[in-house]
């Protein structure tokens, strides 16, 4: 079913299951990363990846209020800008996968690739919590 057929209701609901399904997945990446488990991180990392793309089309206007949303106003206010955030984490969970192997410094490439950009929304697209 497409986004337009769908209740606000089950697009906000969606939207949420999705946001915390890359959360407890970047827990995991973050987890096996430090660990040393790559390909299996590196499977993770494209999953949320392909996440991210989705989220772009999750935020049609009949989907601002309601159903304890806490994105922001902005984000329909600035849609390009929103999605251009959701484009770029894609594109940075794409790019992790390459260097994830090869950086000395796990902890801090993980943070720049994956965790900035889940900062970047939470503070400008997300109510505070």
């Amino acid at each position: 079913m497409s986004n337009a057929e769908k209740s606000a209701e089950e697009i906000i609901k969606s939207r949420k299951a999705l946001f915390s399904k890359n959360y407890n997945t970047a827990k995991k990446v973050q987890s096996l990363s430090s660990n040393g488990d790559f390909d299996e991180a590196k499977t993770l990392m494209l999953e949320m990846s392909e996440n991210y793309k989705k989220l772009k089309e999750m935020f049609p206007d009949n989907s601002k209020e309601g159903f304890k949303t806490e994105s922001l106003p902005n984000i329909w206010d600035e849609k390009d800008a929103f999605n251009a955030l959701m484009q770029k984490a894609s594109d940075d969970m794409i790019k992790l996968t390459s260097l994830i192997e090869e950086t000395d410094n796990v902890k801090g490439t993980i943070g720049k690739l994956m965790w900035s950009n889940c900062k970047a929304c939470h503070s400008k697209y997300r109510a505070p919590h």
